[in-house]
């Protein structure tokens, strides 16, 4: 497998992880296909999130988190890191494409990160005020977790789907 963008070799266990980490991607993409903007903003759950804020909180938490942030260590990112529950707040007068872009954007960087990393690559940077010590330590541990973390809000997104307009659709891959 090759990066995309320069040719360059990517180590077959990070390529294999990549795949399984973009098929999660693309359910998620998936799943909100046909919703418009007032459905991906409405709660369907007593905790009161919204498909709009899961993607968000997806862009933000999670691919820039992990991979730019503690990864690669990109110190913008970090100084720009906020604490609590903010990436899932999205205002009113942000557009719903903007933020599903945002994701788009946010994965094609972590990709970059990925791809220019070996598996056992030490992390970059550890958030020890959020997580205390280590408990991942190399790339291979962080897609690991970011495939995990996707998953399950994937499974999320799948339930508010039905719960907004009855679709139903999986993903095997």
């Amino acid at each position: 497998m090759t990066d995309k963008l320069n040719e360059t070799p990517v180590d077959s266990e990070v390529g294999t992880l990549l795949r399984v980490l973009n098929g999660q991607r693309r359910h998620v993409h998936g799943i909100l296909e046909g919703l418009d903007a007032k459905d991906l903003r409405r709660p369907v759950l007593p905790s009161g999130w919204h498909c709009l804020g899961l993607v968000q909180h997806l862009a933000l938490d999670v691919e820039r988190f992990w991979f730019r942030a503690v990864v690669a260590g990109d110190d913008e990112v970090v100084r720009g890191l906020t604490s609590g529950d903010e990436a899932w707040q999205v205002a009113p007068e942000v557009p719903a494409a903007e933020v599903l872009d945002l994701y788009r954007q946010e994965s094609e960087r972590a990709d970059a990160v990925i791809t220019a990393t070996a598996a056992d690559a030490a992390l970059a940077w550890w958030p020890h005020d959020l997580f205390g010590e280590p408990h991942l330590h190399t790339l291979r541990d962080v897609l690991l977790h970011v495939i995990t973390e996707t998953a399950c809000h994937a499974g999320h997104l799948d339930a508010a789907r039905e719960l907004i307009d009855g679709r139903r659709w999986m993903v095997l891959t």
